[in-house]
């Protein structure tokens, strides 16, 4: 690990030598000029230039400026890098403790060290990356140092200089330091979680990979089985993803996780010159539709429209459901050609909605419709439409909202009226 370390910073040894001489030679003459022993923080303070020569040059990675990972440091005893600051700092404790017998204020001094090497690694552009989990294993390897060089004490009948103010000094540089850290990192740096944002872009993977998977398997049974998705794409929109497939043999669409088909068309969209009847491919549509649209074929009416004349024309089987005379909203249109080919689809599958009672009988509703059209009507019908989040018997209009909305057709069939009357007229009119 000390090797991929020494590596991974340019200039490290070089650095580190500088660093030591720096940090060093002051020490030893400040303290053979005062009569002290000279060794034991000679040799700290060459430590100490080790630590900050491997966690403060400028490395080629890291994230942005001014942003720190905080993610938990669930990786804390199996994570490489995490192993290595923890054995970084451990040895740097363990001899401040033995040159300055005072183990709670080394405890705090590398506590905040460490605090403040995240800290410039993240303010100073150095291409370092500030973690939580790096803070927490320089804090830990820290206090295996300290708890070390105290029992090295303890064995070797070697007095804690001053316990009390030890603690006082202590609890002081802890409360001092690690404030000013505090302060600094909520008020300049960025919190990020990479390890989430990892976990989240893998996520995001594995759904694409399988809704691609799924989509082609649907795309085979609607196109061929030599079709081929060419490109893809997974747009995510809260909890769903719309996937949308082009392939060699035309378009597909589709909501992931719930597996719901909303779209598919053949490249190739003309008729073709097969001898199937119409119960032919209302046999192919149900085929296709109970197996990839089960909820909507169940308790709906299906229905049949011809496309076209001659042998290239088309058929269009229709599935739609009704509950108590209202039409739901679920939709499902299936195209056949004559050679039992899939065209293509459009479907809406949503669960049958629970309605407010029916407040406009078919009478009012035609006369409101001849009111706005001057037409006779034909036929009436009730939808139930989505206002406002909330489902009704009616479609949406500019006037008030009413519970209950027949659709009424003129003979013509050129008007299409919606008409709903709780106390007051709204209308909803389109050339069809």
């Amino acid at each position: 690990m000390l090797e991929a370390s020494i590596s991974a910073v340019p200039g490290l040894i070089t650095a580190f030598l500088i660093f030591g001489a720096l940090f060093a030679l002051p020490t030893v003459f400040l303290l053979k000029a005062r009569a002290k022993p000279w060794r034991l923080p000679t040799a700290l303070a060459v430590y100490v230039a080790g630590i900050l020569s491997v966690t403060m040059l400028p490395g080629s990675a890291g994230l942005e400026a001014a942003q720190c990972d905080m993610g938990a440091p669930i990786h804390l005893f199996t994570d490489e890098s995490a192993l290595l600051n923890v054995a970084l700092f451990a040895p740097g404790a363990f001899l401040a403790v033995l040159a300055l017998r005072r183990p709670v204020t080394v405890a705090a001094a590398f506590a905040c060290l460490s605090g403040a090497v995240e800290l410039i690694q993240s303010l100073g552009h150095l291409g370092r990356s500030c973690t939580l989990t790096d803070l927490t294993a320089n804090a830990t390897g820290s206090v295996l140092g300290v708890g070390a060089g105290t029992l090295w004490c303890l064995v070797h009948r070697t007095p804690v200089y001053r316990p009390k103010r030890d603690v006082a000094w202590g609890v002081s540089v802890l409360i001092l330091g690690g404030g000013l850290c505090a302060a600094l990192f909520l008020t300049q740096i960025e919190s990020v979680d990479v390890v989430a944002k990892d976990d989240a872009r893998q996520r995001r993977v594995d759904v694409a990979i399988d809704a691609n998977e799924w989509l082609s398997t649907a795309a085979k049974a609607t196109f061929g089985t030599d079709t081929e998705i060419v490109s893809s794409s997974v747009k995510f929109i809260g909890d769903k993803q719309k996937v949308t497939a082009e392939t060699n043999r035309g378009s597909i669409a589709g909501w992931w996780p719930e597996k719901h088909l909303e779209t598919a068309w053949a490249k190739d969209n003309r008729g073709d010159k097969g001898t199937a009847s119409q119960k032919d491919a209302v046999a192919t549509a149900d085929r296709f539709a109970r197996k990839w649209f089960p909820d909507s074929v169940d308790g709906s009416t299906q229905k049949v429209r011809v496309l076209g004349e001659g042998p290239t024309r088309a058929y269009m089987v229709t599935y739609r459901r009704y509950k108590d005379g209202v039409l739901m909203p679920m939709r499902l249109d299936i195209t056949i050609t004559t050679a039992k080919r899939i065209l293509g689809f459009n479907a809406r599958t949503l669960a049958d909605p629970k309605l407010p009672s029916i407040t406009v009988d078919e009478e009012k509703a035609r006369e409101l419709a001849h009111d706005a059209t001057g037409k006779a009507t034909e036929s009436t019908l009730l939808l139930a439409q989505q206002i406002a989040g909330a489902w009704r018997h009616q479609a949406p209009s500019k006037r008030a909202s009413a519970p209950a909305s027949p659709e009424v057709t003129c003979p013509s069939r050129r008007h299409h009226s919606v008409l709903g009357v709780p106390g007051g007229r709204q209308l909803r009119h389109h050339d069809s």
